[in-house]
């Protein structure tokens, strides 16, 4: 049983000096690829720079790059070129993490739809899919995805959080959807034990957020209280159990997705 974790902020210093021995862990766990999560120019550099360094064979570890929204007030006239230039390096499989963030609002609402529209624009031309996030901003993230859709190779809103009305509006824009460890979460995550099950085979994928979003049913729970890539195996049981499926079924069509949507290599 092989699974992959789509979303792993490997570059965070909370991992700093330990990233051979966090990917080696995952590894152990059955997850058999990662997809590490570029949020800045920097730190998609960073990530790409991880996936050389650790992974020589080339098969196990890819990345993102793009601009959260967090930090699009950081988009100028150059984001854009520097964004080309890091989308044409082969272990980069996806243009993100970008997308909208109205709940802290840490760059104004306007920029942060300016940097999106400025990714999607660049993931239409290369031809690659979106890695999304998106947090109070749903109606807004669908109505700017509605121009950009017929055009895109594929888009997942990572990290789905929201309620029915939501997952079912992107669903119908057909888009693909990221689950974390917030669906172990008995105090904020319980709303999408009902939900998970709408999501058809071919749309769903898994992913640690590493190192935020640790289980909370982990046992025993790690004394850092960080969450790696090792735990996504409790992210797909929870999963499994509110799909109605077996952890084995669960394991290989979300990897199936993954697969197929960042074009990953199959691996023994």
């Amino acid at each position: 049983m092989q699974l992959i974790d789509i979303g792993v902020n490997l570059t965070n210093s909370s991992f700093h000096d330990q990233q051979a021995a966090v990917f080696e862990r995952a590894m152990t766990a059955g997850v058999a690829q990662l997809v590490l999560t570029g949020t800045s120019l920097e730190v998609s550099q960073d990530a790409l720079a991880l996936c050389l360094q650790l992974d020589e064979s080339g098969q196990r570890l890819f990345s993102t790059a793009g601009v959260h929204p967090h930090d699009a007030s950081s988009w100028d006239s150059t984001s854009a070129r520097e964004l080309r230039d890091l989308l044409a390096q082969p272990r980069v499989r996806a243009v993100g993490e970008c997308g909208l963030d109205f709940n802290r609002d840490f760059s104004p609402r306007p920029q942060q739809e300016k940097a999106l529209e400025a990714q999607l624009a660049l993931a239409v031309e290369l031809r690659l899919p979106v890695f999304l996030h998106e947090r109070d901003a749903s109606e807004r993230l669908l109505a700017i995805l509605k121009d950009f859709r017929d055009h895109l190779p594929g888009a997942v809103v990572h990290c789905f959080t929201g309620e029915r009305d939501a997952l079912f509006a992107y669903l119908d824009l057909d888009l693909h959807i990221g689950i974390t460890g917030w669906i172990c979460d008995e105090r904020r995550g319980t709303h999408l034990h009902p939900l998970v099950g709408n999501i058809p085979v071919g749309r769903l994928m898994l992913e640690s957020d590493a190192p935020y979003l640790l289980p909370r049913s982990l046992r025993p729970k790690p004394k850092n209280g960080r969450n790696e890539p090792a735990y996504l195996p409790q992210v797909l049981r929870e999963v499994a159990l509110h799909r109605g499926e077996s952890t084995e079924y669960t394991a290989a069509h979300t990897s199936a997705c993954a697969r197929a949507f960042f074009e990953l290599p199959e691996v023994s």
